[in-house]
């Protein structure tokens, strides 16, 4: 899968190294940014989701920390969303 993803990584970053770079290029990182976050953080939900529905299956008072641990890789996507602001026009 890297394979097919490092270049179009590499297209964009290279986009933006021109004298008069467009603010496309610095866009479109952004989104790509915020995308793979956005990839890895439900990735990552999948199998904590798993594992917190069986731990309160099997105790109750486990289900605010499956909660908490749950939401956790959500916060990774809010972060990456800082990027699109950051970045300039």
């Amino acid at each position: 899968m890297i394979e097919t993803i490092a270049p179009l990584v590499t297209a964009v970053l290279q986009e933006g190294t021109t004298a008069a770079a467009p603010a496309i290029p610095n866009k479109a990182a952004a989104a790509l940014a915020v995308g793979l976050a956005a990839l890895g953080s439900g990735y990552a939900e999948r199998g904590i989701g798993a594992a917190a529905v069986g731990a309160v299956a099997e105790d109750d008072s486990m289900f605010g920390r499956g909660l908490i641990l749950t939401v956790l890789p959500e916060t990774l996507v809010i972060l990456a969303l800082v990027v699109v602001f950051v970045v300039p026009n």
